[in-house]
């Protein structure tokens, strides 16, 4: 089988990348949807970050007040790494289990969309690197229209290596400037 690591900047197209992959068949798993699922109401990481953030990180739902969360972190580093120490060995888990998976299955390919692939050290773990990106200016408009302010993009932004970088590490380049038809056609050509 052969294993696809897929990254890129927030706000760059790992999302559009992931729903094309699916829709002709790759298998996929997205880290941000199983980082979501280990914080979810009775997961043991749930109760490290309200031990480690406070009870006003919890909703009176019991669910992760996700904004919160994010206004402590994304402003301070020392905090998102504790967070970070907190989910990111949880997450790898969960990913490299559906990696057994697939190969029991016989499949011949997977991709793994991993935001941070770089920054928790799991390159070594993937045949190749994709990696999606887009100007500066494009990643802004599509993060303003999330509902991002500016200080918010910059925020994430630098809790991230800078896309350059990763673009420079990877095996793939996917430019998403273009149309949904231009991207689908790159991956097509990187994930056949």
């Amino acid at each position: 089988m052969k294993v696809f690591g897929l990254t890129g900047g927030i706000g760059m197209g790992k999302s559009v990348a992931d729903k094309l992959l699916r829709e002709r068949g790759v298998p996929v798993v997205d880290t941000d949807v199983l980082a979501r699922q280990v914080v979810e109401p009775g997961q043991p990481a749930l109760e490290e970050i309200r031990q480690n953030f406070g009870a006003n990180v919890i909703g009176l739902d019991g669910r992760l007040r996700r904004d919160e969360l994010a206004r402590r972190v994304f402003g301070d580093a020392v905090s998102r790494k504790q967070l970070e120490g907190i989910l990111h060995p949880r997450i790898r888990q969960l990913w490299q289990e559906q990696l057994k998976r697939w190969r029991a299955e016989g499949q011949s390919r997977g991709v793994v969309v991993i935001p941070l692939l770089f920054e928790t050290e799991a390159a070594p773990n993937f045949d190749a690197i994709v990696c999606v990106a887009c100007s500066a200016v494009t990643q802004r408009q599509r993060l303003q229209t999330r509902g991002l302010n500016l200080d918010q993009i910059e925020q994430r932004n630098r809790a991230q290596w800078p896309v350059e970088k990763k673009m420079e590490l990877s095996n793939y380049v996917i430019w998403t400037e273009g149309g949904i038809e231009a991207h689908a056609e790159q991956l097509l050509r990187v994930i056949p």
